[in-house]
C-alpha cells in the first residue's frame, strides 16, 4: 500500500487549514465533524483527488466516510489505485 499522507496534509493546509502545520493534523482527526470540511470542501478534495491521481471518483463513493479524515482518504486513494491498477 502506498502512503498518500503527506500529499493529502499538504493540499488540506493550503485549502482548509493555513494556520497549522502538517505535523500537527492526525490521521484520524475528523475534518467533518470538526468542521474544516463541509459539503463543498467535500467536492474539492474529491476534484483534488481526480486531477493530481487520475481517478474518476463514482458517485457511490462520495460519502463522508471514505473523505472524514487523512487516514480514510489514503485508504480511499489506496483502494482507488488497486482497482485502477487491476
Amino acid at each position: 500500500m502506498m502512503a498518500f499522507r503527506a500529499s493529502i496534509k499538504q493540499f488540506l493546509v493550503e485549502e482548509f487549514m493555513p494556520d497549522v502545520s502538517m505535523g500537527q493534523i492526525e490521521d484520524d482527526f475528523d475534518l467533518i465533524a470538526n468542521g474544516v470540511i463541509d459539503s463543498l470542501g467535500l467536492l474539492k478534495v474529491i476534484a483534488w483527488l481526480e486531477s493530481r491521481h487520475e481517478l474518476s471518483i463514482d458517485v457511490m463513493d462520495m460519502v463522508p466516510e471514505n473523505f472524514s479524515s487523512v487516514g480514510a482518504i489514503n485508504a480511499y486513494l489506496n483502494r482507488a489505485k488497486q482497482l485502477t491498477a487491476a
